[in-house]
């Protein structure tokens, strides 16, 4: 990272030779906005608003019930699953895109219990990191209390120890939703394996933000967000992918009848459909699965321009940029790193921290801090810390598909006028929603 000190000249030369940069153009960005949230929700593409006005006004309005086969409805999870396919190193006819990662990550650590139920029942813990987004361990503690197993959870750097031959499912997010570090995908999978254990991988963070090789790492099982860097809108469809050599071995527990062998036979009985598709469970949502295939057009452009490797370099010029700025222009008022430096350990966002103010009575600030940008047009967002070792944290993610190095430049200096200033201590910006 350079140490000769920046200017705003030098971010407007970095985004004229970015050959990546004419992408931001396929995206819907509010006027005045430096939007650093597309890690919690991405932007709209342009194309959303018209394709969703055909499938209300044309293919509902006007196909009607015609539209599960003249639109090609029906095997849309299915379609949407092979253009996610290569963002995350799977093969074609290995995905689906389907319900919430929630749901999608119950049918998959239900199916993974199943299978070390059989080959090896006297396993039965699942390991995951203390830190790992709330949902996944939610959705874990309720199939340990319905099968009883036991959910140990460590810090990253205990994971290694923690793989003991009592371990039945080694459980992680690839890319920490709290401080954007990630993990080695192939090392820690080899590690789960060599112990004897299986490996589920939650993607929410990774998958259009950095390259993912599920295959190749030898993975069991994944999950991954529909509506964060892969721009499908809100509670966008998820999606769940199984490696081929477990797909058929048990039924996921929400036997439906989309995931049925012959949906249309009516049987009274399930017959699981062969491979992925017994991952599906009911109706899909087709206006937003839809606008899905929205979002997944701007990595199909980004693919004519270096693909996923340019895009993973450009996220790492913006972060870079981004830490090397704060570092310069935000001196002197109590932030922190959380996000590592080294690239093979970072995702697509950078995580600050702050220390406590004087007499603590606004906390660490970092709240209102966030609130203070957002008021201007910088939008990131806040995660609180536990009290503990986990601090306060500042979170702004970086889509390397339409955000700039001039962005980036705006936003520090945004961010150091918040704090030079005391901005953020104006009661308005410290008054908690409920969405933070």
């Amino acid at each position: 990272m350079s140490t000769t000190p920046l200017t705003l000249n030098d971010c407007r030369a970095r985004d004229a030779a970015d050959t990546l940069h004419p992408l931001r153009e396929l995206f819907d960005i509010p006027e005045g906005v430096i939007y650093l949230d597309g890690n919690s929700l991405g932007v709209m593409p342009k194309t959303a608003a018209a394709r969703a006005a055909e499938v209300v006004t044309q293919e509902w309005g006007q196909g009607l019930i015609r539209s599960w086969n003249t639109a090609g409805w029906f095997n849309l999870p299915q379609r949407l699953g092979n253009r996610i396919a290569p963002l995350i190193g799977a093969d074609a006819d290995e995905v689906v895109a389907t319900d919430s990662t929630s749901i999608n990550l119950f049918k998959v650590l239900s199916a993974a219990l199943s299978i070390a139920a059989q080959d090896a029942p006297e396993r039965k813990l699942i390991v995951s990191e203390r830190s790992n987004f709330p949902t996944d361990l939610y959705i874990a503690e309720g199939l340990c209390n319905e099968r009883g197993y036991t959910l140990k959870l460590v810090e990253p750097e205990e994971i290694a120890a923690a793989l003991t031959a009592d371990v039945a499912v080694l459980m992680l997010t690839h890319v920490n939703y709290r401080t954007g570090a990630m993990h080695d995908m192939p090392a820690v999978t080899a590690a789960a394996h060599a112990a004897g254990a299986l490996m589920i991988w939650d993607l929410a963070h990774s998958a259009g933000a950095v390259p993912v090789t599920l295959k190749a790492s030898g993975a069991d099982f994944s999950v991954g967000c529909g509506y964060k860097y892969l721009n499908g809108g809100p509670g966008a469809p998820a999606f769940v992918w199984v490696h081929p050599k477990h797909a058929d071995r048990f039924w996921q527990p929400l036997a439906g009848w989309w995931g049925h062998a012959a949906p249309f036979a009516f049987t009274p009985d399930y017959q699981p459909a062969p491979g992925i598709t017994r991952y599906l469970c009911g109706t899909q949502p087709i206006v937003s699965m839809s606008l899905l295939g929205c979002g997944l057009e701007g990595f199909e452009a980004a693919e004519k321009l270096g693909g996923m490797a340019a895009l993973r370099a450009k996220s790492l010029a913006l972060t870079d940029l981004f830490i090397q700025l704060v570092e310069e222009r935000c001196q002197g008022y109590g932030l922190g790193l959380a996000t590592p430096l080294e690239h093979a350990q970072r995702g697509s966002q950078v995580c600050l921290t702050r220390e406590h103010t004087a007499g603590g009575a606004l906390g660490s600030g970092a709240f209102a801090i966030v609130q203070a940008l957002i008021a201007r047009g910088v939008i990131g967002d806040y995660r609180a810390g536990d009290g503990g070792i986990h601090k306060d944290i500042l979170r702004f993610g970086f889509t390397p598909l339409y955000i700039g190095f001039e962005d980036v430049w705006n936003a520090v200096e945004h961010l150091r006028q918040v704090l030079e200033t005391g901005e953020w201590q104006k009661p308005e910006f410290n008054q908690k929603h409920a969405v933070t």
